[in-house]
């Protein structure tokens, strides 16, 4: 038991030396896993999502959902996704009636159409799917996946993946956020936070009114019915604490949106 114990901190020990990252926002990370076996996990997970779930077939949600997910992409510059692995991005709708979105390391995103209820205008949407690339580009899946790694005493999410054990797989779903039920595990507060600001200079930058952000979210209260919230905003700061924090991020953002519009950035999406 205490030789399991030396290994165990010796195996932390190097992670912490060999991991050490930064976030966008210059926050430090952990981070154990190299960008490619990142991007070959979301990949795989994705083709696993799409085998499972109904894909929707209403056409106009689509070409919307679509738009959106182009215009946002189209601004990403190497700066922006700096080690993320992502040689082309996917999208899909899911005919699912939860309020929900995700994106996944090596560029793919899924919408539920039940967003569409809740994110009323393409601005709104882009709101929503900005913060979920914020969370690709963070590598806030990394984060998490690199922490079940180390409470597996080393093993290599890679390893577990690859394994095809049915629990060790949804436990590396459920670090990219998307498990059995997508978002069954949540990111923490400080990821949600960064994301959203990450998401908001996205989405301005693609010619989407980032002041729409906090109209979405005021939405995403409503929804709730003075209920549990939505399933995406459930580990998110409270709405006046989020509300507070985009609204003191807006003055940027809203620079940025003149400078995409004066560029001829107008997504037009319908």
């Amino acid at each position: 038991m205490k030789v399991n114990r030396v290994l165990l901190h010796a195996l932390a020990t190097s992670a912490l030396l060999l991991g050490c990252a930064t976030s966008p926002l210059g926050r430090m990370q952990i981070i154990t896993q190299s960008p490619q076996a990142m991007s070959q996990m979301g990949l795989s997970a994705f083709e696993d999502i799409k085998a499972e779930r109904q894909r929707s077939t209403n056409a106009a949600q689509r070409r919307l959902v679509q738009c959106v997910a182009d215009a946002i992409t189209a601004v990403l510059t190497p700066k922006d996704m700096g080690v993320v692995v992502v040689r082309s991005w996917e999208t899909e709708l899911f005919d699912d009636s939860t309020a929900n979105a995700f994106a996944l390391p090596g560029g793919r995103m899924g919408v539920h159409t039940g967003l569409l209820s809740v994110a009323t205008t393409p601005d709104q949407l882009a709101a929503v799917m900005g913060h979920e690339v914020g969370h690709v580009l963070g590598r806030h899946g990394a984060e998490r996946v690199s922490s079940a790694q180390l409470s597996q005493a080393g093993m290599t999410a890679a390893q577990i993946w690859a394994s095809g054990d049915p629990e060790g797989r949804a436990q590396v779903m459920q670090a990219l956020g998307v498990g059995v039920q997508l978002g069954m595990l949540k990111y923490s507060r400080t990821h949600e936070s960064e994301a959203d600001e990450i998401g908001l200079s996205l989405m301005a930058r693609a010619g989407f009114d980032p002041r729409e952000s906090v109209t979405l979210w005021q939405n995403m209260g409503r929804a709730s019915g003075g209920k549990a919230p939505p399933e995406f905003m459930s580990t998110h700061p409270s709405g006046a604490t989020r509300i507070r924090e985009l609204r003191a991020a807006m003055p940027a953002a809203l620079q940025e949106y003149e400078a995409a519009r004066a560029a001829g950035r107008r997504p037009g999406c319908r």
